[in-house]
């Protein structure tokens, strides 16, 4: 369930009406990325295959481990006309690139935990007008599949933990203090749910594995030693705004661990100065 309508009609249904205004509220645009039809027509982006690339760029690499490799590509031109609201640019391309454990047979991995790994995941902004061409895959890694992209807005939800709801129900807004909150009771669960997979997207509120990729962002922009249960966490949880997510995709081949998902958190300050390299990268699986 991806419309503000359907929402909007699940809230009204099973929640009581001053928790449905305040849940309706939070609502978050977004952008769903499927499989583009081969029949043509412009794409919003891809999924693996090889990427353009400035001759002047190098291809993304981890020193001391090897290359990353390329997950995606989108043509921010391309996208729907929400891309303003949601503060990311009309124009240019973005490129997300990992260390996926193919050149050293998963010995390094990247954890938002450790700053150090972050050199294994990168987002490149390439502006509008600026010459590319295809660039091939470095040895030692094979190209994901090749998946055209097509696009659409969607309107997206908190997760259940999620700091907004904290923010918005106070502070003993938890899974312990509150677990029949009617945000987090089945039947209204059930009804927002949409079942759609793979989940690309781009912007809005993530859709964790496990718990919310805000929280593990957070933990480490602290340094790593803030009790869960601390409200300085949610504070900084709260400053973080998911930039992308990959899902895996058995189409492009893509296994993130077990059925995981990819994530690009980033601050709406470097979000919109598009210092991109500062954007913050965490994964999770089942």
């Amino acid at each position: 369930m991806t419309s503000q309508t359907d929402l909007a009609a699940a809230a009204r249904e099973h929640l009581p009406a001053d928790v449905a205004d305040t849940w309706l509220s939070l609502l978050r645009p977004g952008i769903r990325l499927t499989a583009a039809d081969d029949g043509g027509g412009p794409a919003a982006g891809y999924l693996g295959g090889e990427p353009d690339l400035p001759d002047d760029l190098a291809w993304p690499v981890w020193e001391g481990h090897g290359p990353l490799s390329f997950i995606a590509s989108v043509d921010c031109a391309a996208l729907p006309r929400v891309v303003t609201e949601m503060g990311l640019p009309v124009d240019g391309r973005l490129l997300f690139f990992y260390f996926d454990g193919q050149y050293d047979d998963g010995e390094a991995m990247v954890f938002a935990s450790d700053p150090e790994s972050q050199a294994g995941a990168r987002v490149v902004y390439v502006p509008a007008g600026r010459a590319s061409a295809q660039r091939a895959t470095p040895e030692g890694i094979e190209p994901y599949k090749r998946i055209r992209l097509a696009s659409c807005a969607v309107s997206t939800t908190p997760s259940y933990d999620h700091p907004v709801l904290h923010d918005a129900f106070g502070t003993g807004f938890s899974q312990v203090a509150e677990p029949e909150h009617p945000l987090r009771r089945r039947e209204f669960c059930s009804a927002i749910s949409s079942g759609e997979s793979p989940l690309h997207q781009l912007g809005g509120y993530a859709c964790p594995v496990q718990g919310d990729v805000e929280y593990e962002v957070a933990q480490a922009a602290l340094g790593g030693s803030v009790d869960w249960r601390d409200s300085a966490l949610a504070s900084e949880a709260s400053r973080w705004l998911l930039l992308a997510q990959f899902d895996s995709d058995d189409n492009a081949n893509m296994m993130w661990g077990d059925v995981g998902m990819l994530y690009w958190l980033i601050r709406p300050d470097d979000l919109a100065a598009r210092r991109f390299d500062r954007a913050v990268f965490t994964w999770q699986c089942c």
